[in-house]
């Protein structure tokens, strides 16, 4: 499809105005009469990239759509804006309206439409849809969050990532749907940048896309990945909170620096991918800022009522390069720690300082009383440490910036909240951690004190790169990690109360399968104010 238009206006004052653009389209009010415009006439379904929903408040949500081509012989949408009708109700037959009106599709977002809806009540399911002309979008369903001052029962979240289209089918997300959760976190890897390999056998499915690049191949990549049923239908059952790593953009790239260090066309490639990233996900305008597609505002808090507080993080876009990686290199790869003093340098971020500062002042005031009964960090990858037998490092994880890590395990440690839950992604594998204050065994075995619980989950469909043989012997080397399995795709079920977090680890039997079935590999339970996971 195509790419936004050029523009030869000062670059700053292109910027505002996308930014004001983005704001405008994103009220949800009817619009005036001179945004209106006529239904074009429709060959096929507009809606076949399905809807979406997401961060919950309240009052409200944000509902998501894109437009497809709007004839089956034209590969690009309309020139112009298109005015798309929205509707919320009560009931899934839309009798009991509670909100409606009108959104403009503009091709500068890829006529992607992102309503953020208000004035609804708190702690309540809702249903919604979009109408074009004769054309009517699934029917799905989203909800607002708790109020504030509210003790909610239960909360059931779903975590996930990695979703690589030629690795595997998304059957994990027919069973997500089946297993009914109030959220949905994705942690990052919603699309992968690569073509198919030239040699696909052991491929579940392949796709004649280039190696993502350019606005228009971002935008094709996510229409691929958008297109799977099983996808759209999790979209569908309840809202998402999402947030990316790298494959967004480009393997283990990090702010400025790609594969070819700052190079303009890097720095091209990723502005185009952020504008895509957010023209297919179901996010807030406010995400943008003053320098619009150069800085998006990903890390965000999400609160469910005196439940839960999700601290939602971004581990790409500020953090500081990998320690001593290679120019050129496609991945950041392991280092022996005594070969590379960078990796100690306590300047270094993961977060970038003003994130991390932001996380702790959060995690302080979640200690304070009064504040909510659980505190879920949830980010890209594993933050527990793990010592390989061969004492090699990983520097694109938090091992990677060990003086960082260590920053956030003392301020949990000084002030710790009430319960404090990582959940990450990434590594195509599942770990189940203790958090220790000294975050790591001291050399003679003895434990720290333990003071948040860690879930990392595997894949949806990505394949991972080591046997369970390797990984049997990282466990035994690491005894604060209390699972660790690489055989299994899937997802993780948690389901939270006042008193327990109990976290089910959903596994695909066959992951090549699109109609496989799924198990519960291990259940494990976090007691309100006792840290540590124990397998049920």
């Amino acid at each position: 499809m195509s790419d936004a238009p050029h523009s030869h206006e000062d670059p700053m004052h292109s910027r505002r105005r996308w930014l004001t653009r983005a704001a405008q389209l994103s009220v949800a009010a009817s619009l005036p009469r001179w945004a209106w415009s006529k239904p074009p006439a429709l060959q096929h379904d507009p809606f076949s990239l399905g809807v979406a929903s997401g961060d919950p408040a309240p009052d409200g949500f944000v509902l998501w759509t894109r437009l497809c081509p709007l004839s089956a012989a034209d590969s690009h949408p309309a020139a112009r804006a298109i005015t798309v009708r929205w509707e919320v109700a009560h009931d899934a037959h839309f009798r009991q309206m509670v909100a409606k009106g009108d959104a403009l599709a503009d091709p500068a977002f890829a006529h992607s439409i992102h309503v953020e809806v208000q004035g609804l009540q708190p702690d309540r399911w809702y249903f919604y849809r979009f109408l074009l002309g004769d054309a009517v979008s699934a029917v799905a369903r989203t909800r607002t969050a708790p109020a504030p001052n509210e003790m909610p029962q239960r909360l059931r979240a779903i975590y996930a990532s990695c979703q690589r289209w030629e690795h595997g089918f998304y059957s994990a997300w027919r069973h997500a749907c089946n297993d009914a959760p109030d959220l949905v976190l994705f942690l990052g890897d919603y699309i992968y940048e690569y073509a198919t390999p030239a040699d696909a056998r052991g491929l579940a499915r392949t796709h004649t896309l280039p190696h993502a690049r350019t606005l228009s191949d971002f935008r094709h990549r996510y229409a691929l990945h958008k297109s799977d049923p099983d996808l759209q239908a999790a979209h569908a059952v309840a809202p998402w909170i999402v947030t990316w790593d790298d494959h967004e953009v480009q393997n283990d790239y990090t702010g400025n620096y790609g594969r070819d260090g700052m190079s303009a066309d890097y720095l091209l490639t990723r502005t185009a991918a952020w504008q895509a990233f957010y023209e297919h996900m179901p996010l807030r305008a406010r995400v943008l800022q003053a320098d619009v597609f150069h800085h998006v505002q990903l890390y965000r808090r999400i609160p469910w009522g005196q439940l839960a507080r999700l601290h939602v993080l971004d581990g790409r876009q500020y953090r500081d390069r990998q320690a001593c990686r290679t120019a050129g290199s496609s991945s950041a790869g392991a280092v022996q720690p005594g070969q590379c003093a960078e990796l100690s340098d306590p300047s270094r971020s993961y977060l970038g300082m003003e994130q991390e500062q932001w996380l702790q002042q959060g995690l302080v005031a979640d200690a304070r009383h009064g504040a909510p009964r659980w505190s879920v960090v949830a980010q890209q990858t594993l933050f527990s440490p793990r010592r390989y037998p061969s004492g090699v490092q990983s520097t694109d994880s938090w091992d990677g910036y060990p003086a960082a890590r260590d920053r956030l395990v003392r301020a949990i440690a000084k002030a710790p909240p009430r319960n404090t839950v990582f959940l990450g992604g990434d590594i195509h594998q599942n770990y189940v951690c203790n958090v220790e204050a000294a975050n790591a065994r001291s050399i003679d075995g003895k434990a720290s004190r333990i003071i948040a619980s860690e879930f990392c989950g595997t894949s949806i469909s990505s394949r991972v790169d080591t046997t369970q043989v390797m990984v049997d012997a990282i466990q035994r080397h690491n005894p604060h990690v209390l699972l660790a399995r690489c055989e299994e795709r899937g997802y993780g079920v948690c389901d939270i109360t006042p008193r327990h977090w109990t976290t089910s680890l959903r596994a695909i039997d066959h992951p090549m399968d699109p109609h496989s079935n799924a198990h519960e590999l291990a259940r494990f339970v976090v007691e309100d104010q006792r840290a540590g996971p124990v397998r049920a």
